[in-house]
């Protein structure tokens, strides 16, 4: 028998962590922030200097709103750390016989950034995952199934790392050759898998074109991540009921890994508090908003070695809600999870408009396959106010002969977000799948 590296804390509980009070959780941070931003000031030129600039120091950071003395960290910051010092950057807090993995960004929008892990970050990386898979029912006697990519990547590994350190089996099926993945669960009879939500859709398309029902399939557990979608309710129910099993939300980022899961109740990620201190703020006015409230999440580790972040704009909208779950869990979560990018939110004719807005009516609606695209241009945009007049949806029919596809998602559409789009209906297979982090949003 297999035998986990750390003993559960329950049965239904990874770590005691996961029920500490309100208030023990606050005390913790309120501890352990000095202590990281003393470390950060010392060991990162980016840090160093930016405290210097300000007249600021550590012992200055006396409770948890006192961080608010600090700017926010950008994605520009970062990647002018890596052209002043390049190849890993000012933000870099450890010397280099201490790094122990380095993993890339995507490089979609500008050159792919490195960012460095230790020893010690691996280590609370794999704990902090096992936790989060644990809470979602995985157990040592499992099989678990890794179809996130492993090149550059930094899913592939991280999974495999946490499922290792839970005591599970893993099969690091990376995300190619989709034929061999469905054979792999027809003879192997994992009990989870995971990837990004458009591989999951990707090979349940796959297996239904073979005559192959996942639904009977030895997989009860669909864990997902890399780009939004298991806290999406139409994308949720959809790829739930093409693999009969639960889908689970494993949210993170390349510079903070990870942020948080869902549990087995899948009420939203549950965010690592012990780990990260979290702000949710207005995206106006960077003041903080309260739980209930859209705000852009912000993150500061709050015990990081090798690339550590104070106050790092992840630039995605959330909702907070700090309650105690109904499984007791203490920490607090991000109801319906990622609901948009703060730079990916459209106005069209003064509504607010997320592209996941738009893929949880796609992904209801009967008739359509997985795929779809928002395509906006300039043509699109008022001269004047620079909003969009309107936007063009692409999307599949799941039914060559189906007339009425363009009329029909048109107006459920604009009955749930008050938004009328140009339709355009491809048949099926004519948009790009992809086994990576899908482009929903073309700006053409």
């Amino acid at each position: 028998m297999r035998t986990a590296a750390k003993k559960p804390y329950s049965d239904a509980v990874w770590d005691e962590v996961e029920l500490w009070s309100r208030d023990r959780i606050e005390a913790f941070q309120t501890d352990a922030l000095p202590k990281q931003l003393d470390y950060v000031a010392n060991n990162s030129a980016h840090y160093k200097k930016l405290f210097a600039d300000l007249g600021v120091e550590a012992g200055d950071i006396r409770s948890l709103d006192d961080i608010r003395k600090l700017p926010l960290t950008k994605k520009q910051d970062y990647v002018s750390g890596l052209a002043e010092d390049p190849p890993f950057g000012t933000f870099r807090a450890v010397c280099m016989t201490d790094a122990a993995r380095v993993h890339y960004s995507s490089g979609t929008t500008s050159k792919p950034a490195p960012v460095l892990w230790s020893h010690d970050d691996l280590d609370r990386w794999a704990d902090l995952y096992a936790r989060f898979l644990y809470a979602q029912g995985l157990r040592a006697d499992d099989v678990f199934h890794c179809m996130f990519g492993y090149s550059w990547f930094v899913g592939g590994l991280g999974a495999t790392l946490a499922a290792q350190y839970l005591g599970a089996l893993v099969i690091p099926g990376g995300s190619v050759d989709t034929e061999r993945q469905i054979d792999t669960i027809l003879e192997y009879r994992p009990r989870c898998v995971i990837g990004t939500p458009s591989f999951m859709a990707h090979i349940a398309e796959a297996a239904y074109a073979r005559g192959v029902d996942l639904r009977a399939s030895s997989v009860d557990m669909v864990c997902v991540g890399g780009e939004p979608g298991a806290s999406i309710p139409g994308t949720r129910e959809r790829i739930e009921a093409q693999w009969g099993a639960k889908m689970f939300d494993c949210y993170g980022a390349l510079e903070c890994q990870p942020i948080g899961w869902d549990t087995a109740l899948q009420l939203g990620p549950t965010l690592a508090e012990d780990f990260i201190y979290v702000e949710i703020l207005d995206p106006d006015t960077d003041e903080p908003v309260p739980d209930g409230t859209p705000g852009v999440l912000v993150l500061t580790h709050l015990d990081k070695q090798a690339c550590p972040l104070v106050r790092w704009w992840t630039g995605d909208v959330v909702v907070r809600d700090s309650s105690v779950g109904p499984d007791g869990r203490t920490h607090a979560r991000l109801v319906g999870g990622v609901q948009g990018r703060a730079d990916d939110m459209l106005i069209v004719r003064g509504v607010n408009l997320f592209p996941s807005a738009v893929e949880d009516v796609v992904r209801a609606h009967p008739g359509t396959t997985n795929e779809y695209a928002l395509v906006v241009t300039d043509e699109m945009k008022d001269p004047e106010t620079g909003f969009l007049k309107r936007v063009l949806l692409r999307v599949e029919r799941a039914d060559i002969n189906d007339e009425n596809l363009a009329e029909s998602l048109g107006a459920a559409l604009r009955n749930k977000l008050n938004v009328r789009f140009d339709m355009e209906v491809l048949d099926p297979g004519t948009l790009p799948r992809t086994v990576h982090k899908a482009k929903r949003l073309l700006r053409e």
